[in-house]
């Protein structure tokens, strides 16, 4: 791990993201022109520096961020801004500072990717299954040396799991997963990869092995994501062209653009086989026929990597349960089934009823979802979720889901007022664990036919996010398990 104020200056001029070193009223191109500095320390919180830390200027960073920091003997900083009226500090001065931090950062921790099979997997939905199935064989195969970054969990030692943030952690933080992967002796990295992520460029520079496109519809459009649904497909297809080996989805839609881009790109592509032949073969411990094409992806995934067909390390993803994921609990009280789910847009909502269809359709159940939104973004979610689910369930309940700045009462009344269909019934429960009372004891009170409650969006998170803290929450799972009397 070693870089230097003149290494660092030297990378960001080979990629033509350096624009002029700045001190004070030194101005130059030269790093030779300043003091050289060994760094100890990377970072993009100005809290934690010291006289030889490399700190990032990146995002809503403010000035003033940097008189502290100045006080704490702050060494070197990369922005895309002239910081010396604020500090004394060395400016490397770039036209992305977001850029410059991912190639730094891997610079800084030497380089982990180098030293692992890494796999990046995109898609709207599936993401994260796929990633549990593929890390699962990859650890099979490999006797435990699989690494996983998604948006439940990471783990960095093929055994340890621990909640993650955010579905693609920043650059910084990824290169350092990945070194203290590589240096518990993983040899594969399994990662989700976000349209955000490249979007704001933290998989910069990061050329994944084998890449994964599993399938595309709208989703996160919003002021703070994806202007357009172009946009968001765009920036997802950046995969492609950073990948070596491609593996395409059955089915995906504009299968055929991206079959131009891997053309153009010069890369193969891999047809995942359909659901129905996996089916086949492989007894899922997770419900859901969608998942079937999950497993397809990661047998494809496997196959590109050089897994043997018919090895039986193709069969450990068959016990993979993922925490919040179409995980089901049985009443003691009464006839009632609860899902519990991070569905969270139309596309998944449509695949979670098509599931409760298929597997409780002959009874004709009594459907409740249990819904919100994610605030100040993806606006197109709202809409999304009620018209998948409006012609197909009796009652929606809208409560909290992570509102961020907006009001959760106005996201509520906002989902409730997309409803059309006269025949589905609707109430507003601002407090979620109000709301999965209030299911359950709806619920109850039907005794003539069968209840199925559906909790989505927010799985086994253990918090609700509110203007950006995470507020301690019980969990839908931990809470309905609870309620049903079957917590362990």
């Amino acid at each position: 791990m070693t870089l230097s104020l003149a290494s660092a200056a030297r990378l960001l001029d080979q990629h033509g993201l350096l624009r002029e070193i700045i001190q004070n009223d030194r101005w130059s191109l030269d790093p030779q022109d300043f003091t050289d500095i060994a760094f100890t320390a990377v970072t993009y919180d100005s809290r934690a520096v010291d006289a030889t830390t490399l700190l990032f200027c990146k995002g809503r960073f403010k000035a003033e961020y940097l008189t502290a920091a100045n006080e704490a003997g702050l060494a070197c900083y990369v922005a895309e801004t002239d910081f010396s009226e604020r500090t004394d500090a060395v400016g490397l001065i770039v036209d992305d500072a977001r850029k410059a931090m991912s190639l730094l950062s891997a610079e800084f921790y030497g380089r982990p990717q180098d030293s692992l099979t890494v796999v990046g997997i995109t898609g709207t939905k599936g993401k994260t299954t796929t990633a549990y199935f593929t890390q699962a064989v990859l650890n099979a195969w490999s006797g435990g040396k699989a690494a996983l970054f998604s948006s439940v969990d990471n783990c960095l030692d093929g055994k340890h799991y621990e909640e993650s943030d955010l579905t693609t952690p920043e650059s910084l933080d990824a290169f350092r997963m990945m070194r203290t992967a590589v240096d518990n002796g993983m040899r594969y990295l399994v990662m989700e990869v976000s349209s955000q992520a490249y979007k704001v460029h933290r998989v910069h520079g990061l050329t994944f092995d084998v890449g994964a496109f599993l399938n595309i519809s709208p989703d996160h459009i919003s002021p703070i994501e994806h202007p357009t649904f172009e946009d968001y497909f765009h920036c997802k297809r950046q995969i492609i062209t950073n990948s070596r080996a491609l593996v395409l989805g059955d089915g995906c839609a504009h299968a055929d653009l991206i079959r131009q881009d891997a053309a153009r790109a010069g890369i193969d592509v891999t047809e995942t086989a359909p659901r129905e032949q996996v089916m086949e073969s492989h007894d899922l411990a997770i419900d859901g026929d969608f998942n079937y094409a999950n497993a397809a992806a990661a047998l494809a995934i496997a196959h590109v990597i050089g897994v043997p067909d018919g090895d039986p390390a193709l069969h450990a993803m068959d016990t993979v349960r993922i925490a919040g994921r179409m995980e089901q609990f049985h009443d003691t009280h009464s006839d009632t089934v609860a899902i519990v789910d991070y569905a969270h847009n139309y596309a998944s909502v449509n695949a979670l009823l098509d599931f409760v269809d298929k597997r409780f359709g002959e009874r004709h159940p009594h459907i409740t979802l249990v819904t919100g939104s994610a605030g100040n973004k993806a606006y197109d979610r709202r809409d999304g979720i009620v018209n998948a689910a409006q012609s197909r369930i009796d009652q929606f309940v809208f409560t909290t889901e992570d509102s961020d700045t907006e009001p959760y009462l106005d996201i509520c009344n906002q989902m409730q007022g997309y409803i059309t269909d006269p025949n589905v019934a609707s109430t507003i429960i601002v407090d979620r664990t109000e709301a999965v009372n209030w299911a359950v004891d709806r619920a109850r009170e039907r005794q003539d036919r069968l209840n199925v409650l559906l909790l989505i969006g927010k799985g086994d998170e253990r918090w609700i996010k509110d203007h950006n803290r995470h507020v301690a929450y019980e969990g839908d799972d931990r809470l309905v398990a609870r309620l049903f009397g079957t917590q362990e």
